[in-house]
């Protein structure tokens, strides 16, 4: 990775807005993500979670504001678009992998045709990727032959394979049976340990506590405050998060 001039963040979001209709689901969004930061996003349903981590890639465009990753401004279309999303990854709530590919094409797809790397080396890659979310034993079945905790791993391996400079979480363990929801959560854990920048949304406050080096607390499409979670958790500043903490961790 390249050392970042004048200590510019990886990501930066500064006065971003989003309406959709009337309902102005990010208001004023200002948000810093350094190198190596794991920022996790917390909050009531409805908050704008959701929004802010898909506008970082450009999967909502915004209003209003901009957004830049590691110094260069999110492109509107086109190619330079395509380029700045693989250099983001993405990892939703539904796995969204290709139905008719094998696990191993499904990861190794995107360097191909994105990163124009050898099928040889794209593969080779794959295998080391499946290998480092625990299911190298399913290279070659389909994803309708995982179980869902399987298929979300699969889904790191093939964002991890285009190398991206940032990942992006959307509630990835949601659409999970609770049994499946630690074996994520563990190669997410991983990922963070080794250095990878991460925007995690969940609800999963023990991965909060575990892995973030901060946690930002969302409410009505603002960010209400941001903390270290041992700070958050303990000692949240607003009464918004700590009327939601005490929903959250009593039960």
């Amino acid at each position: 990775m390249t050392s970042r001039p004048n200590g510019e963040p990886l990501v930066r979001l500064s006065g971003v807005n989003k309406w959709f209709g009337e309902l102005h689901v990010l208001q004023d969004i200002d948000l810093e993500i350094d190198r190596g930061e794991v920022v996790v996003v917390i909050g009531p349903s409805g908050s704008g979670k959701s929004t802010l981590c898909r506008a970082i890639n450009r999967l909502e465009p915004i209003d209003k504001g901009e957004i830049t990753i590691d110094g260069a401004r999110l492109p509107e279309e086109g190619k330079e678009l395509a380029r700045l999303r693989a250099d983001v990854g993405m990892v939703f709530q539904s796995f969204n992998l290709f139905a008719h590919k094998t696990v191993l094409e499904n990861v190794a797809l995107g360097p191909v045709k994105v990163r124009k790397k050898s099928k040889g080396d794209a593969e080779r890659r794959a295998r080391e990727l499946l290998e480092r979310v625990g299911v190298t034993s399913q290279a070659d079945k389909y994803p309708a032959q995982l179980s869902g905790g399987q298929q979300q791993r699969v889904a790191i391996a093939r964002a991890l394979a285009m190398e991206p400079k940032v990942m992006l979480f959307d509630e990835p363990t949601s659409a999970l049976d609770p049994e499946m929801i630690n074996e994520v959560l563990d190669v997410m854990v991983g990922l963070a340990k080794d250095g990878m920048t991460m925007v995690v949304v969940t609800h999963e406050m023990g991965f909060a506590r575990r892995a973030a080096n901060r946690v930002v607390f969302m409410d009505g499409g603002r960010v209400v405050e941001a903390a270290e979670p041992e700070t958050f958790f303990t000692s949240p500043e607003s009464d918004r998060a700590k009327d939601f903490l005490s929903k959250i961790l009593t039960h």
